[in-house]
């Protein structure tokens, strides 16, 4: 306990110190250096505001235990239980919250998100699923009220999508759907089976944290530029200008393209912003592929053959391999229902984490 009071007093200095220097004029007039301040201010505001409700339970419970020691009127010491009896559970509780909070989150889980869905093994099949995912998702993006803008498709033969990157924004959304990749397997009686057999297909699932401005600078001089003619979704006017741009970063062949806008200002705008994410996740990439091994419920991004989830609709049942979570409504799923599912991977994720920080 005293250990866990020093140390939320060591956060309650650093967060009196950051409010101060976030004022100071050579920080406001420095973007870079503001941004930062701002976001670890918002992140140390939580555990200070948690730590006064601490502080003020131990008093109290003290107090009611102090009561309990001295006072020999039988009413005041049957208040001081049950105020004793209310309250231990509640600091125990904290206790656990804030070991939790104190524990390091990863910058990353802030940020927005690039999702990119690929069909994989299945053919066409497998390019309708990945259709029936990027469904779901816009289903539980909705549901969140988070904003979402499709950068690049690539359509399937039969329906469905060969690929489809999308951009979310929001309030912590990489840090909810960091647990969607990996591979996503179907089982289910095609459209195009005409036996009524049940074929297993699969998709698979990129999710990157969206670089910010300041988290990479880009040299313009590494960056080759071609506009081409937009194809897919969006009406006649798509088809005949172009409006679509490829950029390609010429260092690390990186090539990224996007083709949602009218506008080839805005497509370039868009891919720039989907180019720096893919670099800076390069290196980014490197952390994920060390946690990847040591938490289940996280997959490293470029690991696309880890199968972490299967949708089995002859049983209507969606298994979550990483945390063997099993339910029965896939449909519900399927419209965009994986509130629960997530918050069991965040569960599971956050039991990893404090047992990694007492090791």
């Amino acid at each position: 306990m005293s250990d866990i009071l020093s140390r939320l007093e060591g956060i309650r200095d650093k967060f009196k110190k950051v409010s101060e220097d976030i004022t100071m004029p050579e920080v406001i007039s420095d973007m870079k250096q503001f941004i930062r301040l701002n976001k670890e201010f918002k992140e140390l505001q939580p555990i200070v505001e948690m730590a006064d409700r601490y502080k003020n339970a131990l008093s109290n419970l003290q107090g009611a235990k102090d009561v309990l020691a001295t006072e020999r009127d039988e009413e005041m010491r049957e208040m001081a239980r049950g105020e004793i009896e209310e309250l231990e559970p509640q600091v125990i509780q904290m206790e656990e919250d804030i070991k939790l909070m104190l524990i390091p989150a990863d910058p990353q889980d802030s940020k927005n998100a690039i999702v990119e869905i690929r069909g994989g093994t299945g053919g066409d099949e497998a390019a309708i699923f990945a259709g029936d995912l990027l469904r779901m998702y816009i289903k539980f993006f909705e549901r969140r009220g988070w904003r979402y803008e499709i950068n690049s498709v690539s359509e399937g033969t039969a329906g469905g999508y060969k690929e489809v990157v999308v951009k979310v924004i929001g309030d912590g959304v990489y840090g909810i759907l960091k647990y969607e990749s990996g591979v996503h397997r179907v089982q289910r009686v095609p459209q195009t089976e005409t036996q009524g057999r049940v074929h297993t297909s699969a998709a698979s699932v990129a999710v990157l944290p969206e670089a910010e401005e300041f988290d990479i600078e880009l040299n313009m001089g590494d960056i080759r530029k071609d506009t081409f003619c937009s194809s897919g979704p969006g009406g006649q006017s798509v088809n005949t200008t172009y409006s679509a741009i490829r950029l390609t970063h010429i260092p690390t062949g990186i090539v990224v393209q996007c083709q949602d806008q009218k506008s080839q200002l805005k497509n370039f705008d868009k891919a720039l912003e989907e180019l720096r994410t893919r670099i800076y996740n390069l290196e980014y990439q490197k952390y994920l592929d060390e946690i990847s091994g040591k938490r289940k419920t996280m997959v490293s991004t470029g690991d696309r053959s880890a199968k972490i989830r299967t949708y089995n609709y002859p049983q209507g049942r969606m298994t979550d391999h990483r945390i063997g979570y099993t339910c029965y409504n896939l449909n519900g799923v399927l419209d965009g229902d994986l509130d629960e599912v997530l918050d069991k991977l965040q569960v599971a994720e956050n039991a990893e984490r404090l047992a990694a920080a007492t090791e």
